[in-house]
């Protein structure tokens, strides 16, 4: 990942310089000025797993850049069922622009960080700033293209693809810009085994009996049942039907 440039400058505020996520979030569109703006208004959290941050049908009075962590968007159906339709990572925009209220709902599914700001704010500054309302349309764009794949996944890919592809979805978020420097990686399971299985539509015993066809065949190891390396990178996409 390329160095951030301007971590000294000191015009962009203090909140704004120690944020990675601002980079390649909504907020890289503004301006010191706008920043600043932004800053003066903005709230810090950090919130602890399975904790409701949004619900569907409610009025957005703000919204949230998800600064670190994993943040699940489900459906509810009306005899209580609930489906994952998407998720969310550093540094997405939390909340849906230039609506009153959410589709969905948004929960934590591990420790997340959050920077917030009202939503007249970011009205003001969309006003203001057409690359900010870019930004925002790209986002929408991609979590478009998210769901389309979700949906092929779904529909067509064998069970053993469908996680091999989660793994690969996780892998890719947390590296957007590509590390060609190696094809290993390692990181901890943000969701649950009960979470994977409600997002790729399988049961929690297809889920363990995946993993463990992977770990097999050498392509993941698992430690603690949470910790998750992937010795190639290229030979898991290989077997993802992501050619």
């Amino acid at each position: 990942m390329s160095k951030r440039k301007d971590i000294h400058n000191s015009d962009i505020p203090v909140v704004c310089r120690a944020c990675e996520a601002r980079h390649r979030g909504v907020c890289g569109a503004l301006t010191p000025e706008q920043l600043l703006k932004l800053s003066q208004h903005t709230k810090l959290s950090s919130v602890k797993p399975d904790t409701t941050l949004l619900e569907a049908e409610t009025p957005i009075d703000a919204y949230s850049n998800v600064v670190r962590g994993v943040v699940k968007l489900s459906k509810l159906m009306p005899d209580g069922r609930q489906q994952i339709v998407g998720l969310q990572f550093a540094p997405d925009f939390l909340g849906r622009p230039f609506q009153r209220d959410s589709g969905v709902s948004a929960e934590a599914a591990d420790q997340v960080a959050l920077c917030s700001f009202p939503r007249r704010i970011l009205e003001q500054l969309t006003e203001e700033s057409p690359e900010l309302e870019h930004k925002l349309h790209e986002q929408a764009l991609r979590e478009l293209d998210e769901a389309r794949d979700l949906m092929l996944m779904l529909g067509r890919k064998t069970a053993g693809e469908k996680v091999a592809s989660f793994l690969l979805l996780l892998i890719d978020h947390m590296d957007p810009e590509g590390n060609d420097d190696t094809d290993t990686v390692s990181f901890e399971l943000p969701l649950k085994r009960a979470d994977i299985a409600d997002f790729l539509g399988l049961t929690i015993e297809t889920i363990s009996r995946q993993l463990t066809k992977l770990r097999k065949a050498k392509l993941v190891e698992i430690e603690n049942n949470r910790t998750i390396t992937v010795p190639s990178i290229e030979r898991l996409r290989n077997v993802s039907g992501d050619f």
